[in-house]
């Protein structure tokens, strides 16, 4: 039998692993998951044959080489800075690999060796990145078959609570790693491309640059600036272009409450609070506020950021109970991002029925024939439930077909690299069509750049 190994089984593995599972029999695969704790896998596997869930620690060497020495292709789904590891033991041992995450330096680095072994390390191939390197160059390579010049590109991913489990005056609820949402944005300005000329966004500034846009049936959204938008530009073969723009895409309203946490300090990472394992959630907010022996702490933090008692964003905050006196930190020597972390956690944890959803949206202007066009394309994925959610399906599927096209041999081309050659994206859109990944593409007049960002 074909042996894959999965190493880290966490929300994202729940599509993974019934796609291969699914395929096991006809495929003739035997799947392998190891993570520290399996007991969420257990469940997941329970009704299929060809597959193990092993106990793994990616730190024990000994065990995570012999795990991979023993496989034939290998996924891994740890967090983003565990990869390297596995890609070294991948190239030492000749075995292909798949991962969602970010290309990173040190992986960039592994390309020669890849190529030498004519190994495939395919990296950015989950959603974002992944789907939306794929539809992105699918559509800009048929324009410039087509004999048009691209002159811009807008591209903007939301993970979002779908519609029916919308039930927060947010109008948000974690559907990925809590911590990046807490920390999105920092790190330098964003930075991105209108009408040929650089344009800056300073984290302080970042949530209240937002531009709207609307999606057939879900109504309209708002959008924050990427901290690079022009990483791709090379990738993509957009040099010359004039616009270009990545974002995140929030319901309206949420980066105006959010931008408040960003005033107050509170999704700083970078220093920690002391006793802070003894504090009540209303001691953290007081921590950010001047001092005063008879003002209450909601006094002084609607005085201090001059918001009205009836302004939506005022009870946006009281829905977070951040004023209890009675809810605890309860984390050692915290920083106020890992504080703010916990304190969202209690609102925003998806329910065991809620349904969350995957909301993306291309924005593509060219010009042929000395005439301009735009063309829109949006795709809308909703989850089932907690465990088989939006984020799962579009990080997973894809992941998961291209291991298997990469163990069947369908795709060829050795190195490190990402999903943006028509040898990848073209087989693995088509296949993700039938599990109802669908971008809906409309030509309408072109309108340049959003004169919001101007």
């Amino acid at each position: 039998m074909r042996k894959i190994l999965i190493i880290g089984s966490g929300k994202s593995t729940s599509y993974l692993l019934k796609y291969l599972l699914d395929k096991s029999v006809l495929e003739n695969l035997f799947i392998t998951i190891g993570d520290l704790n399996i007991e969420n896998t257990k469940k997941l596997i329970e009704n299929y044959k060809n597959t193990k869930a092993i106990v793994l620690d990616v730190f024990d060497e000994t065990s995570r080489k012999e795990a991979i020495k023993n496989s034939d292709i290998v996924i891994s789904m740890l967090p983003a800075r565990f990869h390297i590891e596995v890609a070294k033991d991948c190239i030492l041992y000749k075995k292909h690999m798949v991962t969602a995450s970010y290309v990173s330096p040190e992986m960039q680095a592994l390309n020669d060796d890849a190529i030498a072994n004519n190994l495939i390390l395919m990296n950015e191939i989950g959603v974002d990145p992944g789907i939306d390197h794929m539809s992105a160059m699918h559509v800009l390579d048929r324009i410039r078959d087509n004999g048009g010049k691209i002159i811009l590109f807008e591209s903007f991913t939301g993970g979002l609570v779908a519609p029916e489990s919308d039930n927060n005056l947010w109008n948000y609820k974690f559907t990925w790693n809590p911590r990046n949402v807490v920390v999105a944005g920092q790190g330098g300005a964003a930075k991105f491309l209108q009408e040929g000329t650089y344009k800056y966004i300073p984290y302080n500034r970042l949530f209240r640059r937002t531009e709207f846009l609307d999606i057939d049936g879900f109504g309209r959204f708002e959008v924050y600036a990427n901290r690079d938008s022009l990483k791709y530009q090379s990738v993509y073969g957009l040099e010359n272009i004039k616009t270009l723009y990545r974002g995140t895409m929030r319901r309206v309203g949420f980066s105006r409450a959010w931008n408040i946490f960003v005033t107050l300090g509170m999704t700083d990472d970078s220093y920690t609070i002391d006793d802070s394992e003894n504090m009540s959630y209303r001691d953290f907010v007081n921590a950010f506020l001047p001092y005063s022996p008879s003002d209450s702490v909601e006094l002084k933090l609607r005085y201090q950021i001059k918001i009205d008692q009836d302004d939506i964003v005022w009870d946006k905050l009281v829905e977070l109970d951040i004023f209890s006196s009675t809810k605890r930190v309860e984390l050692k020597k915290a920083t106020p991002a890992q504080i703010l972390e916990k304190i969202l956690m209690d609102s925003w944890t998806l329910a065991k029925n809620d349904k969350d959803m995957i909301v993306m949206y291309h924005k593509f202007g060219y010009e042929k024939d000395g005439k301009k066009y735009q063309i829109d394309a949006n795709m809308v994925t909703l989850g089932e439930d907690q465990t088989y959610t939006a984020m799962a399906k579009t990080v997973g599927l894809p992941v998961a077909i291209a291991a298997l096209a990469i163990l069947n041999g369908k795709i060829k081309t050795s190195g490190v690299q990402i999903p943006i050659t028509k040898e990848v994206y073209q087989p693995i859109l088509k296949e993700l069509e039938t599990f109802g990944i669908t971008f809906n593409e409309k030509e309408v007049p072109y309108l340049g750049y959003n004169p919001l960002n101007n």
